[in-house]
């Protein structure tokens, strides 16, 4: 059965009650709120031919902030109750020390919205997801005799929040998340390689379970494997990449996204300090933080603040133009925020985190772009890297990239690293195509232990000088 809507201040609190004690948490602070969450959510794995995993979890609880200068008082609970939150008021309080403080306005509101309030998971039963998995299973398994192994996953998860401030103001938002993988495991010869595909967003869990949907993905992920499964040894040494459109934007999300975040750059720590208003990268470069794109894994009609999504410039034509903020980072800094307060649950912190952070595409062809690619690499997917947000260098291995010579596409190469640093990458883009995607919607983001779902995109970029690390010297 469906749980009723989260309504906090009709089955746990008296509104204005907790007006009051939140008043009087903040009195003497720059800010501060009453975070209240209700989230569930579902994963369904089948993984070769048995289910794996069938796991639910639901949670309540709430966060009480108050903020002063740079320091804040943070308490939570998972008792949303009277009693509770008046022993978070004493906690919270600790960062006001003797006041003094004077209250930041709050957001504006905002009646947009961006998703459906729909509940995913019990958008189709049980059954009718154990049924998909298995026919997930089956189809994938037809499609080639090389096929040993396929893992399904079905997740589903529902996030209901609502934003007190001391004035009374009152917002809430309704966030829904949906996703469908496919991983596959080929051999032959005695070689095994895997592929995966996958993706979703904030929508309903119908389209996603319908076979034209997961039929493509287990195509593509199969496609991968077997990909892979031909794949040499990757060259190593300095030379000219081509990478694809869609997901391996999420270089640029980590070599980039997060030196753009106001904190670090409040604190001097990001590679991007002090240069605003500077060209840092290539002309004809414009990335973008939105959060405002409708459906898209990374969007929030409003962020853990309160405050409402943005669609924020961040380097316009080669040029440092924004940083994302939050409200704390944004008042310190003196500027407006961004609606990228983000926390991962009422037991975080918020702190300036990505939404959607793209690239915007050029003019040209992407099969001109890698038929002027002399001597390099195709980079089309990628897995997991490493960064250093105070210099910008970083590591990042390809799950599907391909030998270029002379324009012409080769054998794909396997075990290829990209390395290298973001502002320097940045400077060193020598054409942008015009397919700027946005990836199929499986991306997550971890910062100080606290993870959010994001996106990513970028059209088809040539960057000049990067290292490879490979097998071949």
């Amino acid at each position: 059965m469906t749980p009723s809507a989260f309504r906090p201040f009709e089955t746990h609190l008296d509104l204005e009650n907790t007006t009051r004690l939140v008043r009087t948490a903040l009195n003497g602070a720059e800010d501060g709120e009453l975070f209240l969450e209700r989230s569930r959510s579902e994963s369904l794995v089948l993984d070769d031919g048995r289910v794996k995993t069938a796991s639910y979890d639901s949670s309540e609880g709430f966060g009480l902030r108050a903020v002063r200068g740079e320091v804040a008082g943070y308490a939570h609970a998972t008792e949303i109750s009277e009693s509770a939150l008046k022993r978070a008021v004493d906690t919270a309080r600790l960062a006001i020390g003797d006041g003094g403080g004077i209250m930041s306005p709050p957001p504006a509101g905002t009646n947009r919205t961006l998703y459906t309030d729909a509940d995913p998971i019990d958008g189709a039963s049980f059954p009718v997801k154990l049924e998909v998995l298995r026919e997930i299973d089956a189809y994938t398994r037809d499609l080639d005799p090389r096929v040993v192994q396929v893992t399904a996953t079905i997740a589903a998860s529902l996030q209901e929040v609502s934003i007190l401030r001391a004035d009374g103001a009152l917002v809430s938002d309704t966030r829904p998340m949906t996703r469908v993988n496919v991983s596959v495991i080929v051999e032959h010869n005695g070689r095994r390689e895997s592929g995966t595909a996958g993706g979703g967003g904030r929508v309903s869990l119908e389209g996603l379970l319908a076979p034209q949907d997961w039929q493509s993905k287990a195509r593509e992920a199969l496609r991968i494997a077997l990909v892979n499964l031909e794949a040499e040894p990757a060259p190593a040494g300095a030379m000219d990449i081509v990478l694809g459109p869609g997901w391996p934007g999420i270089l640029l999300h980590e070599a980039i996204g997060h030196g753009l975040e106001g904190d670090f750059n409040r604190k001097g720590s990001s590679a991007f300090a002090g240069l605003m208003g500077q060209r840092v990268a290539a002309k004809g470069v414009t990335v973008l933080d939105d959060g405002t794109i409708p459906d898209r894994r990374g969007s929030i009609t409003i962020d853990d603040e309160g405050t409402p999504s943005g669609k924020n410039v961040l380097i316009e034509d080669g040029v440092l133009v924004g940083y994302m903020q939050d409200r704390q980072n944004a008042r310190l800094m003196g500027v407006e925020p961004t609606g990228n307060g983000r926390r991962q649950s009422f037991a975080h912190i918020p702190m300036p985190r990505m939404t959607n952070t793209y690239m915007l595409g050029g003019d040209a062809d992407p099969a001109d772009i890698v038929a002027d690619l002399k001597d390099g690499i195709w980079a089309v997917g990628f897995g997991g890297g490493q960064v250093d947000i105070t210099n910008g260098k970083f590591v990042f291995s390809c799950t599907e990239a391909y030998r270029v010579k002379d324009g012409k596409v080769g054998a794909p190469v396997k075990g290829a690293t990209l390395i290298g640093d973001g502002a320097t990458a940045l400077n060193q883009i020598r054409a942008l195509g015009n397919d700027m995607a946005l990836d199929p919607g499986m991306g997550n983001c971890g910062k100080q232990g606290q993870w959010v779902p994001v996106g990513v995109g970028q059209p088809t970029v040539m960057i000049g000088g990067l290292t490879v690390g490979g097998a071949q010297a």
